[in-house]
Formats: structure tokens, C-alpha cells, sequence
């Protein structure tokens, strides 16, 4: 995928055949900047970052002027003042991003029931029987993009689509502030000049060995027989990313949410302050949550965090996922985004929590991709090593460390449904 700081961008400026393409993926520019820029419109047109001003910080969102610079979201905040020393940097405010998130969605809602939040700041809509009130897709995404501006004074991207995967492609193609259409007839011609990096699923190492084998475009994946292709990366995903390569993309937008969770949470004897502490520990619940996914042979579709502060004030923050997993590095990794802002400056931290939510069983349909395959594997390797030889078997290296360098003691250490806190420490 692109870095999306503008410089690929591609839009529907005329008439176009939408006639099947009821998919929109709606994305908002630089969501958790652009709201601070309402309230500071004189830093308009400069770089600005969101995120934890601490030296252990960690950026939240960062504006197009400032991903000119190689910025992007997740990047420690010490990289990205690097990158661009003159970036102005702010620290969120995750109530008020939520408010104008509610906001843009209640628009997305009153066009069509068919809405699937992916995150605060981005969803698919299923427009295909909004028609008849609406217009058709492209004149209902330009009746977003309008309302969304006039109500919210933001800005948004929409790709429209015959499928989720394409819609979401093109969405971020068009950004900042644009819209594109791809005909169903053109799905393949628009997908198979882009990077192979654009089929979701392909991270860094599966790229390389892409491009060991010459494929260095998803029309290359495409022209690939799929029995080669397994051969290199495994039938599994090799099936996935034939069926992406040719616009292959049968699921629907779903609005169901289920409610049940599976969490640990820890309270301190003493706060915690550093930053690499608040991070260990998150690391050991976050592995104790994936280990109880798999047990139970669940998947997650949202990972949340929990803080309380000293001063007994909590907080969450939330992030939906692409795809459901039950891998505890990718559990870990969600949940540490925004903890970049909620920890550092002194802030002593008496409680934290992960808890996975909106589960579905595992068997209940194969993903499209899957971008934790290797991670699972690996995971799911260690449980079977610890269900043989003990819950001390293996453990993550960060967490293994001398007993006088260990953090607070903790006075409480179970899931937050009261369930028995089960096994290992995964390796990695």
C-alpha cells in the first residue's frame, strides 16, 4: 500500500460506470490531526505530528506535509522529529476525536444501515439499496464527502468499489480529499500496476520473496500459476493472494458485533512511570490474552487498552483490525499506537489492560488474508512446547530478566472476565 502522502494520487473527476459498485471504504485525512486543526487553523499547511511528546513517544497521526518526510503513524516519536525537525507536535485528544468520530458516522448511517467501522476514522458502506433515496454509488460518495465537510469541517477519502478490498485500495489512492471509482470491468486493469506491497497480506518479508521470484506487480501475482506461487509461500496464502491479484473479494460488510471479550488487566503495588516498564508489562498481558484466544479458538476483531492513572482516572482506547486474529504480537503491537500518547510526562500509571473484543470462532470462514501467518505458526508451536513441558518453558526475551530488575510487583495479575489466567509465555 501506499505511504499515502499524496503523491500517488488518483481520482474520478467525470462520469464514470458505477453501476456495480456498491462498496465504499470511507477514510478520513489525517483524522486526529485535522481535528486539532480546527481548533489551530493558523498550522495549516505546516507539519504537524499527534502523538506522545515524551522521548519514548510514539506518533499518532502525522499530517501529509509532515509523511513527506518518510513520517507515518506508529513511528517512534524520536524518528520522526529526525525525519522532520521542524514538525509542530501535539498531544491528542482522544474524547474529542471520538465526538467527531460519532459524528461521521451518524452521516455514513443516515445514507445506508449497511456501515462496518473498521476504526475511529474509517468504514466500509454497502450502498446497494440506498439507490432509489441516494443516486447511485458515486453520487452518494460525493454526497459524503459534502456532508462530511460541511457538518464536520473535515475532510474525507472514499474508494468505490465492486469489493471491500479493491474500495479500500482506491480509497487510499485518492487521498487527500478525493474520491475514485473503479468500475467492476476495470478492477483488474486499475490492481495490476501496483506494487505487489498493495495485496493486503504481503508485509516485509513476504514482499522479498515476491520479489525473488520476479513479481514485482500484482498483475505479476495474477500471471503466477498458483501451484508455483505455493510452492515459494505456502498454499494458504498463495491462494489468498491469487484470488486479491484478479479483484477476488467475496465478503460482505457485516454490522453484527459481538459483545463477548476476552481480557487481563494488572494493578500495580507501586505506579509505574517509565515508559519500557508500562510496555513490558503490556507485552506479558497481551501474550495472555492471545494464548486465551487460541485455546478457545476465538478471533478478535478489536484490541483495547485500559490505563488508570494515579489519580484513579481511566481511560481506553480501541483499535479495529482489518482482519481477526488471536496472535499476541499483533494483540501487542495494536495496543501499543496509543499508548505512545496516553504514558510519558510524568504520568504515573497504577493500571493496565488488554482486552480483546468482538470475537468470532475461528472456524467460521477463512480470512482473505492473513498478515499474522507466520507470527500464528510460531505461536501456536510455543503453546504446544509449553502444554509438554510447563507454563515456564519459553517466555518473550523482554520479559526475561533478573528478579532485581523486574518491574512493581503487582497485587493483582487475571482476566478481566475472571477467568482463570492460563498459560505460557510466547517467544518473541
Amino acid at each position: 500500500m501506499s505511504k499515502q502522502d499524496g503523491s500517488s494520487r488518483q481520482v474520478t473527476t467525470g462520469p464514470v460506470d458505477d453501476s456495480a459498485t456498491p462498496i465504499l471504504h470511507v477514510d478520513m485525512d489525517a483524522f486526529f490531526v485535522s481535528v486539532e486543526l480546527l481548533r489551530r487553523p493558523e498550522l495549516r499547511g505546516r507539519p504537524v505530528l499527534v502523538g506522545g511528546t515524551a522521548g519514548r513517544g510514539v506518533v499518532a497521526a502525522a499530517s501529509y506535509e509532515a509523511r513527506r518526510f518518510g513520517v507515518n503513524s506508529a513511528m517512534p516519536m524520536s524518528v520522526a522529529l529526525q525525519r522532520c525537525p521542524n514538525a509542530i507536535v501535539l498531544r491528542g485528544d482522544y474524547r474529542r476525536y471520538s465526538e467527531y468520530s460519532e459524528r461521521v458516522m451518524t452521516i455514513f448511517r443516515e445514507l445506508t444501515p449497511l456501515v462496518e467501522p473498521l476504526s475511529i476514522d474509517e468504514a466500509f458502506l454497502d450502498v446497494s439499496g440506498a439507490r432509489r433515496l441516494h443516486g447511485s454509488p458515486a453520487e452518494i460518495a460525493w454526497t459524503i464527502r459534502r456532508r462530511v465537510r460541511d457538518e464536520t469541517g473535515l475532510t474525507c477519502s472514499v474508494g468505490v468499489a465492486a469489493s471491500k478490498y479493491v474500495a479500500k485500495v482506491a480509497s487510499s489512492r485518492a487521498k487527500p480529499d478525493g474520491m475514485l471509482v473503479v468500475p467492476a470491468t476495470e478492477t483488474t486493469a486499475f490492481l495490476h500496476p501496483l506494487p505487489v506491497a498493495a495485496l493486503w497480506g504481503v508485509g516485509r518479508v513476504t514482499e522479498e520473496s515476491l520479489l525473488k521470484l520476479g513479481l514485482r506487480t500484482v498483475g505479476d501475482v495474477a500471471e503466477m500459476p498458483e501451484e508455483a506461487l505455493a510452492r515459494a509461500i505456502g498454499p494458504a496464502l498463495a491462494a489468498r493472494l491469487t484470488r486479491l491479484a484478479n479483484g477476488i473479494d467475496p465478503r460482505d460488510v457485516e454490522t453484527r458485533r459481538v459483545e463477548k471479550s476476552i481480557g487481563h488487566e494488572t494493578t500495580f503495588h507501586h505506579d509505574l512511570v517509565a515508559h519500557d516498564e508500562i510496555a513490558r508489562e503490556l507485552l506479558r498481558l497481551a501474550n495472555d490474552v492471545g494464548v486465551r484466544l487460541r485455546r478457545a479458538g476465538m478471533l478478535a476483531r478489536t484490541v483495547t487498552l485500559k490505563l488508570r492513572y494515579g489519580d484513579f482516572t481511566t481511560v481506553t482506547r480501541s483499535r479495529t483490525l482489518a482482519e481477526p486474529t488471536d496472535v499476541a504480537r499483533r494483540i501487542y503491537e495494536e495496543a501499543m499506537v496509543p499508548l505512545g500518547e496516553l504514558v510519558g510526562d510524568g504520568r504515573r500509571v497504577r493500571l493496565i489492560g488488554v482486552r480483546a473484543e468482538h470475537l468470532r470462532h475461528a472456524g467460521d470462514g477463512a480470512p482473505l488474508w492473513d498478515p499474522d501467518e507466520e507470527w500464528r505458526d510460531a505461536e501456536r508451536t510455543i503453546d504446544e512446547v509449553v502444554r509438554r513441558f510447563g507454563r515456564g518453558a519459553v517466555r518473550p526475551a523482554a520479559l526475561v530478566r533478573p528478579a532485581a530488575e523486574s518491574a512493581a510487583p503487582t497485587i493483582r495479575d487475571a482476566a478481566a472476565d475472571d477467568e482463570p489466567p492460563p498459560g505460557p509465555r510466547s517467544f518473541w
